[in-house]
């Protein structure tokens, strides 16, 4: 009876120790940070950073909706992850920051690959590949290469990827955030170029077909990886659900389908 009575004991200190430990667990788990695609699941709804001044990847149309190619991109990942899209528009001088300061989940902006931006963000797989091109005036003959620029007045975002690569190219700029504003900087004389990718100069002449006698333009690069989506540094599972949903919109040809509509080329494939 005694021995009985011991081990009965025992056997509830044991009872008492699981459920202790499990109690003990499930505070720990609630008190777990949860990562940040569970918290945008949660919440319903995926904030996107975007420009909403650079046509035709992101811009308001006549009716001042906010349209474009990557506003459609970032809807169809939303779409994928099971959740609603909300853009927070931001000039590019401004969009890291509110990624930093977690307004924002990511940035679809045809933003650009470097590695000092890699020290901070993870990046998606490339989904658009673009050739870079410089615009001068119609009568500028100084200007017929990628060389011609040293020296010469840039008119580019500083903090973009364009700006640099104008920089890292001999220029100096003339810092302008808007590529319509960039343009009419060198119509104006108060810039000598603007850099920017061919499909954008394609789309503002096409927008503004007075512009087309008024300048010319100058690619300069062979077609490379040039669109991707950074989320912050560590959400592993956030850039896995990202490039699963342009892997669907790839193989779906609906990449190819936005492309087409805003570009009238495919500039989704290398």
């Amino acid at each position: 009876m005694k021995k009985y009575s011991f081990l009965t004991k025992i056997l509830s200190l044991a009872t008492v120790l699981v459920l202790g430990l499990s109690l003990i667990a499930a505070g720990y788990a609630e008190d777990a940070p949860q990562d940040l695609l569970a918290e945008i699941q949660s919440r319903g709804k995926l904030l996107v950073g975007t420009e909403g001044t650079w046509a035709p990847y992101t811009f308001h149309d006549s009716d001042e909706k906010l349209v474009g190619f990557d506003v459609e991109v970032a809807q169809l990942i939303a779409e994928h992850l099971g959740v609603e899209v909300e853009y927070v528009e931001t000039v590019w001088s401004s969009i890291f920051g509110a990624l930093d300061g977690q307004q924002i989940d990511t940035v679809v902006n045809e933003v650009s690959f470097t590695e000092e931006r890699a020290e901070k963000y993870d990046f998606s797989n490339p989904y658009t590949y673009t050739q870079r091109a410089i615009l001068v005036k119609a009568d500028n003959d100084e200007i017929n290469s990628l060389e011609d620029i040293q020296g010469k007045i840039a008119s580019n975002d500083p903090t973009s990827t364009i700006g640099q690569f104008a920089l890292d190219h001999g220029a100096t700029l003339d810092p302008v955030g808007e590529m319509a504003q960039s343009i009419n900087e060198v119509l104006n004389g108060r810039a000598d170029l603007t850099v920017n990718t061919t499909v954008s100069f394609a789309d503002y002449l096409k927008q503004q077909p007075d512009a087309e006698s008024k300048v010319k333009i100058i690619v300069v690069t062979d077609p490379a990886p040039s669109g991707y989506i950074p989320v912050r540094k560590g959400e592993t599972r956030l850039v896995d659900a990202i490039n699963e949903a342009l892997k669907q919109l790839q193989d779906s040809g609906k990449l190819t389908e936005l492309s087409i509509k805003y570009f009238d080329i495919d500039i989704t494939k290398e």
